[in-house]
């Protein structure tokens, strides 16, 4: 007698990566904003500061690289922290629950959602940067081999975050105010739209312990010339420990997702 075998977690995620995708590229007006937020922010900061520092590189060139970081943040945490509540509120995830698909597979399928999205939104960032403030890609290996890991990293641990904090909205509409708030808060405190060198210590602390101050700063790394380290906290890049906050934060947040996700609400409390 043939026992036939189940389909594996990884594949039943990737399959749903494909429905999401199918799913959100049927959206027009959301594919529009997501993927020009970031470019449209770039444009208005990099005109309306024109400071130069040493070895000529531009302001609107810092914050290319940095809205990098960001622009992932946003498809992913900001994203999925608002998608998976809508999920759970027009019933997609009971419907979910009553087939073969573990939780495991429906966070794949988010992550594939996000990678996707995120590579067309860094090709527009990147379009931008390189048009109107003249950043320069990469002409070596290791650099773009340092963009490929912090890429993945902060795509894995803001989806986990994503994810895990949809769980501390009692619906879909309450989910924009409690992803927004840590969202906006953190790219100020992370040196995102202000310069790292011109934010008190405090800031600069509280940043250090989030994803997206260690996503900016990769990116940067990535984008910008040795000389511009001087102008980060630690006068480094410090990718060692960008790659050990955000390698933690993957952990962190699937111990998250695994202690919080939740298929249908509780209507009595979180």
């Amino acid at each position: 007698m043939t026992t036939l075998a189940l389909p594996s977690a990884a594949g039943l995620g990737l399959s749903r990566g494909v429905a999401e995708l199918r799913q959100f590229f049927r959206q027009k007006e959301q594919v529009v904003f997501t993927f020009t937020f970031p470019a449209f922010i770039l444009v208005l900061l990099g005109s309306i500061f024109d400071d130069v520092y040493p070895g000529g590189v531009t302001t609107g060139q810092v914050f290319a690289a940095s809205m990098v970081g960001a622009g992932i943040v946003a498809t992913s945490f900001l994203n999925l922290g608002i998608g998976v509540a809508l999920d759970r509120d027009d019933g997609t995830l009971k419907r979910l629950r009553g087939t073969p698909m573990p939780a495991s597979a429906y966070f794949v399928g988010k992550m594939v959602l996000v990678a996707v999205a995120s590579v067309a939104e860094v090709v527009l960032l990147l379009v931008v940067g390189v048009l109107m403030f003249d950043v320069s890609l990469p002409a070596d290996v290791a650099r773009w081999g340092t963009f490929a890991w912090v890429f993945t990293l902060s795509i894995v641990s803001c989806s986990l975050l994503g994810i895990a904090i949809s769980s501390m909205a009692k619906s879909a509409q309450s989910a924009a105010a409690v992803t927004n708030l840590p969202y906006v808060g953190l790219q100020f405190m992370s040196g995102v739209y202000i310069p790292v060198s011109q934010l008190p210590d405090w800031m600069i602390t509280v940043g250090s312990l989030f994803p997206v101050k260690w996503a900016a700063q990769g990116f940067r790394s990535v984008f910008l010339p040795e000389s511009m380290m001087a102008q980060e906290a630690a006068g480094s890049w410090e990718l060692g420990k960008t790659a050990l906050v955000l390698g933690a934060w993957c952990v962190a947040g699937l111990a998250l997702c695994l202690l919080t996700f939740r298929w249908t609400h509780r209507r009595a409390g979180w």
